[in-house]
Parts: C-alpha cells; sequence; structure tokens
C-alpha cells in the first residue's frame, strides 16, 4: 500500500485493459483509507469467491436467494453462476476486461449472471428494466460493452439500442429458453479468475444533472468494504436474516443491500420482480423477512397499513435514497415499534458512507459516518465550516468516485475528497443533517433524475419551443419532476397536451422521469447571455406548491 492506500505493482488480470485504461489519472482519485483491520485486502482477490463460494463449505444447503418463481441454494446457486461463466468464456469468447451488459429484474437469474461475470474476470454493467433504448445505447457506446445477457421480457429496448452500438458481439436471454439451454451443457465446475483487488469489476451508470451518464468504476475490493465498513459495523447482518427490499440491484443500493450484506454473511434474500408498497408488506410477512431496505416513499405509503399485516419477524429496517422526514421514521415507529436506520450513499461510493446503527439513531439526522469512512462539511474553497453552519458534504474511505474517462471527475473530487453534490450541516454532536441538494439534480421517490435530461427530451416534441425542468415539492415523493414549456407559436396548452407530452417523455426516457406536473408559461427566465436560470424556476415551482399546499 502506498500512502494514499492503494496497492501499486500488483498485475492485472484484465487481458482486456480498457477499464484499467479509462479510469482518472492516480492524482485525481479521492484518497482511500483502510483504517478498519477487516478492510486491508490480500492483492489478489475476486469477490466472486469471497461472497459466494466462501459459502459453500458451512452454508451450501442454506437458501441462498428465495423468489415466488424459485429458490437456490448457495449451493445450487454456485452452480448456476459457473454454468453460466462457462458460456460466456466458453462460448462467447468473454476474457478478463470484457464488458457485460446485464437487463433484468430482482430475480434468481439477475443474481447469477452478475456473479458469472465478476467470477468470469469481466465487467459488470447492470441497467435496471425502466430504462430505454436512448439510455442504454449511451451505457453500451461508452462503456463500450462486448456482451449482454437481458431477460427476454425486457429485450426489445435492448435490441433498439444495439443496432447502434458496434462493439456489442453477443446478446443472449434467459426466459426464452436460450441461456438455460447453453447453461444445461456446460459444465457445474468454473475456476474464478485470479483478479487483482483493484481490477474493475463494476461500472455504475448514474446521470449526472447535464443528462450524460457517468460510469462509475469499482473494484473487486470495493465489493467486499462496503460490507466490512456498513455492513459489519452499522447494519450487523446475522446468518440467519432474511432480506427483503424494493430497490433493483441494477442501484448500488439495491445491489448492496439484497445482496452483497446477505451473501458476506451467508444469509438469505428475497427478490420480487414487483416490490411497491402494496407487494412489500405481504411479502415481508410470508417469508418471515428480517431486514428491509427501501425508499423513505415506501416507508411513508406503508405506515397506515402496517396493521394489518404480520411484521414481527422484522428487526433492521433501512431508508436511502433520498432524504427520511422525521415525520415519516415517526409514523413508522408507531405503527410497528421498529425504528428506521436512514443513511445517505452514493453510484460514486458504491454504498452507504453516513448512518447510525439502531442504537444511536437520531430521528430527522443522517446519522454520523460509517466506521471506516471520515466525513465534513466544507465552504467554496473547501474549508471545513463551523457546526451548525451549511455548506458541501465532503467524505473519503475505503471506497470513492473514480469516473470513466469523464472530465467530471475533478467536480467530484476535491483535495482527495468526494464532494457529493449535497448540502449538509454537522451538529456538536458530530450527527449531519440534510439540507438540499447542491446541484440540479431531482430526487423523486428515491430516482435521481436530471433535469436537462427531461428537457431534451419534451425537446423533441413538435409541439415545444423551449422548456425548463425542476424539482417541485411534493408530500408523498419528496419531489416531483415539474416541466415549464413555451409552446411553438399558435399552439395552446391544455390537459390533453399535456397527458401527451407526458407520454412522449415516457416512451424517450425511462417512465419515471416524465413530468408530473407541466405548466405552459410564455417565457423563461434567462441570463443576459441566454442561459436558463433553474433557480428562478425552482423558487417559483416552491412558491406555487406552497401556495397550494396552504390552500
Amino acid at each position: 500500500m502506498d500512502g494514499m492506500g492503494f496497492d501499486t505493482g500488483v498485475p492485472s488480470a484484465h487481458l482486456d485493459s480498457f477499464a484499467r485504461d479509462n479510469l482518472p489519472p492516480r492524482e485525481q482519485w479521492p484518497a482511500l483509507r483502510f483504517t478498519l483491520p477487516q478492510l486491508r485486502y490480500p492483492a489478489r482477490l475476486n469477490c466472486a469467491t469471497e461472497l459466494l463460494d466462501r459459502n459453500l463449505a458451512a452454508r451450501g444447503e442454506h437458501p441462498a436467494v428465495v423468489t415466488p418463481a424459485e429458490t437456490l441454494t448457495y449451493r445450487q446457486l454456485a452452480e448456476r453462476v459457473n454454468r453460466i461463466a462457462h458460456v460466456l468464456v466458453h462460448r462467447q469468447g468473454l476474457v478478463p476486461g470484457n464488458r457485460v451488459l446485464l437487463r433484468g429484474a430482482n430475480t434468481a437469474w439477475m443474481v447469477a449472471a452478475y456473479f458469472a461475470v465478476l467470477k468470469a474476470g469481466g465487467v459488470v454493467v447492470a441497467t435496471m428494466p425502466l430504462l430505454r433504448a436512448k439510455e442504454i445505447g449511451q451505457m453500451l457506446r461508452k462503456a463500450r460493452i462486448s456482451h449482454a445477457l437481458c431477460d427476454a421480457r425486457l429485450l426489445e429496448e435492448l435490441q433498439r439500442a444495439a443496432a447502434e452500438a458496434p462493439d456489442l458481439r453477443h446478446l443472449t436471454c434467459w426466459g426464452d429458453g436460450a441461456l438455460e439451454s447453453l447453461c444445461a451443457a456446460a459444465p457445474e465446475e468454473f475456476p474464478a479468475c485470479d483478479t487483482a483487488a483493484e481490477d474493475v469489476c463494476l461500472i455504475g451508470f448514474t446521470s449526472g444533472t447535464t443528462g450524460e451518464p457517468k460510469g462509475t468504476m469499482h473494484f473487486h475490493r470495493d465489493m467486499l468494504a462496503v460490507c466490512d465498513s456498513y455492513g459489519q459495523e452499522v447494519l450487523r447482518p446475522r446468518p440467519e436474516g432474511i432480506f427483503i427490499g424494493s430497490p433493483p440491484l441494477a442501484f448500488t443500493f439495491g445491489l448492496g443491500g439484497l445482496v452483497l450484506f446477505p451473501f458476506r454473511v451467508g444469509a438469505t434474500t428475497v427478490l420480487l420482480e414487483r416490490a411497491g408498497p402494496e407487494e412489500l408488506l405481504p411479502a415481508i410477512a410470508r417469508y418471515r423477512a428480517t431486514v428491509c431496505f427501501t425508499a423513505p416513499t415506501a416507508w411513508r405509503a406503508m405506515a397506515p397499513a402496517a396493521a394489518a399485516h404480520d411484521l414481527r419477524s422484522l428487526r433492521r429496517c433501512v431508508s436511502a435514497g433520498e432524504a427520511l422526514p422525521k415525520p415519516v421514521f415517526e409514523a413508522w415507529q408507531r405503527a410497528t415499534g421498529l425504528s428506521i436506520m436512514e443513511g445517505i450513499g452514493a453510484t460514486e461510493m458504491l454504498h452507504i458512507f453516513i448512518g447510525a446503527p439502531e442504537e444511536a439513531l437520531r430521528p430527522g439526522a443522517t446519522g454520523l459516518p460509517v466506521p471506516g469512512y471520515e466525513a465534513k462539511v466544507i465552504g467554496p474553497e473547501g474549508e471545513e465550516v463551523p457546526r451548525g453552519t451549511p455548506g458541501r458534504l465532503a467524505v473519503r474511505g475505503p471506497t470513492g468516485c473514480r469516473y470513466l474517462a469523464d472530465p467530471r471527475q475533478a467536480q467530484y473530487v476535491e483535495r482527495g475528497w468526494n464532494i457529493t453534490g449535497d448540502t449538509y450541516i454537522q451538529d456538536e454532536d458530530g450527527y449531519f443533517w440534510y439540507q438540499a441538494r447542491s446541484d440540479d439534480m431531482i430526487v423523486s421517490a428515491g430516482y435521481n433524475i436530471a433535469g436537462p435530461e427531461v428537457e431534451a427530451a419534451l425537446l423533441a416534441h413538435p409541439a415545444v419551443r423551449e422548456c425548463g425542468v425542476v424539482g417541485a415539492p411534493d408530500a408523498e415523493r419528496g419531489m416531483i419532476v415539474k416541466a415549464y414549456v413555451v409552446l411553438q407559436p399558435g399552439l395552446a396548452g391544455d390537459a390533453a397536451l399535456v397527458r401527451a407530452l407526458q407520454e412522449h417523455v415516457k416512451a424517450v426516457i425511462a417512465p419515471y422521469k416524465y413530468p408530473r406536473a407541466v405548466e405552459f408559461v410564455a417565457a423563461l427566465p434567462r441570463t443576459g447571455t441566454g442561459k436558463l436560470q433553474r433557480f428562478a424556476l425552482r423558487a417559483q415551482a416552491t412558491g406555487i406548491a406552497a401556495a397550494e399546499g396552504a390552500a
């Protein structure tokens, strides 16, 4: 280890060096710290071995993945993983370092595909089922993806994207018998690739305020570090635990909460393709779940209905994706007697870096730095501000931001610290209190939505001349996407056109990004140089929402 906390001089296992070649220069990396003994990993490491194969001796017959369709023990899951890895390597020519796009809902096949890529030394690029061809195509091209494994039910948008992705050589589906047939002819054993701890194994895409996706690059070591920091020190999972939740596995929140944390201790995960509040409550009761991961919107919706379900098995309730309002914490606690463990994470950091164990929770506060991480609130020049003063959140620890070939690396990392884009206050006791997003990102019901991306979709409609998209406060979702639209000359806005614009956006980009409120205006506020003043629109949206709420 050098002074920054990363290995040097360790040969990579990647024969395809694309991921390594497109890491930021070392001087632009955040400072990586491995202050806990369990975070000091060997130089060579394959996280699939540690998270899956290591469970075979003692937990081989224990349920690993439970779904409404099937249950797989750790041994059965490992066999499926090995067969898929064989297909990728020996039938489709995957070499270590190739990027593999995964497209599927939360199913056992999605988990198996994920670990197969990791075990073979590939790099996972997971996508949410809701994404459309435009967004998938950006990922295919930016990550130079060569292989894709897809749930057959989600093939159409991927096929459309693949038409403009010349690097994609192999596209195979499960659910239509294709991958299943190939796996049936493959061996049950597969030796894990001898990857370096710092070999990239995951590129998680996130949209910034420009709407251009950023690929966040994570190492084999990182997958274990979040388990051995937040998991071990804050969540404290047990081998007999049963995990359940709503976030997609393509979200790192879902990956950690529903796969990495339970697998690190040999526990069980319950995966649901539909996991809205109305499905999640009865599923907790049915599967006797002990740990639940979901967003504040779901906790809010489930509180009034909790009494109708047997939730006596539940021990840990985790919330992330957006700030957890104190009234939601209190409503859930009144309904169930259980506290909600809030946390803030980021795709750039892989998972939660500020939270609190159950005995140290303070309703309304995000919490304390997770053991292994440091955090502070800084001013414009990077100086730490006095306690009680709002400023930018800065954090560092065993994981950190490394964007795939993106100049925005310099915006996220300053002086070795990750700057998350959140405004916080730290109190005298060290607790962090969320204030707002520092940029133009709209966080709605746990989803990050870039206003400019929605604007681009709206501008593709022939009726739209100009538009501006911001977040507006909403009692149910925290924020909603609101569009201010200037129509083409001669057109009049009405309810029918609002619906037409909303359906248009749903067809172009992921449906959850559509504007739930549309206001037709004569002009947009702009600077003297013609730049859109989003802050003016945000102020207008907040004022209107407040007035409507008062009425």
